[in-house]
């Protein structure tokens, strides 16, 4: 992040203090008293749910690109599980992010990685961006809808509502690592894909940035460390396209489409 953009933008306290909050009290899941391995498997397993299916599957490939279609009850599901990521409403993200392809390391690009790793990993979020004002032009087919509406506005309110059913289940071990531990989490490994995919791994193909193919960020984020190949072929279903480029999400859909969930799946013509 360059001085002239931090001088140029206001910063956003309510987004600041909430993501102050979250990685102030995540570390209190690591006091004596707190940890226990059911509570961990819990974090990993929302994890998958929230962040895997939620936000790569749900979000990205289904909402954002499009590339397969699903049931409508089935879309919702998925939708709802990645507005339980915390990461804004399904409609502001689904917004931003198609903002990102539009201008990808270019002016308008909410998350440019040509202003610095710290910036495309998190800064952006701390300030209130003009291109947010952008994202009614870029939403117009999930805008009006009434599900997306409803996770739009209660986004925090059900995040709220699962860390009630997680304490009556577990007490305040759940809590802290169903909630605090694995919002951390899936929060940083999601803007990995911001920041390390636009910094380190290689490049297979000409996509016009500074997309890469990064390995480690695709075991973390269940495939979309193949960043490169997904900025060259938007619309694919797919991101590992080579047999070594795992790509857990892009097996879900295979098994989506095996039991007839998943259609009009679009995969890259290389």
């Amino acid at each position: 992040m360059t001085l002239a953009t931090s001088t140029k933008l206001r910063l956003d306290w309510p987004v600041i203090l909430f993501m102050v909050a979250i990685h102030i009290v995540a570390i209190f899941a690591f006091l004596p008293g707190n940890f226990s391995w059911a509570a961990v498997g819990l974090a990993v397993f929302l994890h998958w749910v929230t962040g895997g299916l939620g936000i790569t599957l749900g979000f990205h490939r289904l909402v954002t690109h499009r590339s397969f279609q699903t049931p409508k009850w089935l879309e919702y599901i998925l939708v709802f599980f990645g507005s339980l990521a915390c990461q804004g409403g399904p409609i502001d993200w689904v917004g931003m992010h198609r903002l990102h392809h539009l201008n990808s390391d270019k002016d308008g690009d909410p998350h440019d990685s040509n202003k610095g790793f710290l910036w495309s990993h998190l800064s952006w979020m701390l300030y209130e961006l003009p291109s947010r004002d952008e994202i009614p032009r870029f939403t117009k087919d999930i805008a009006e809808d009434p599900v997306y509406q409803f996770l739009q506005k209660y986004f925090v309110p059900l995040q709220v509502l699962l860390g009630v059913v997680l304490y009556l289940l577990g007490g305040w071990a759940f809590v802290l690592w169903g909630i605090f531990v694995r919002l951390v989490a899936v929060y940083h490994c999601t803007w990995l894909v911001n920041s390390a995919t636009h910094k380190f791994g290689y490049r297979t193909y000409d996509s016009g940035d500074r997309s890469t193919n990064c390995w480690w960020v695709a075991l973390l984020v269940y495939g979309e460390g193949w960043h490169n190949n997904h900025h060259a072929f938007q619309y694919s279903a797919r991101h590992g396209l080579h047999w070594w480029e795992i790509d857990l999400t892009w097996m879900t859909i295979q098994l989506l489409q095996a039991l007839g969930l998943a259609t009009n799946v679009k995969l890259a013509q290389k």
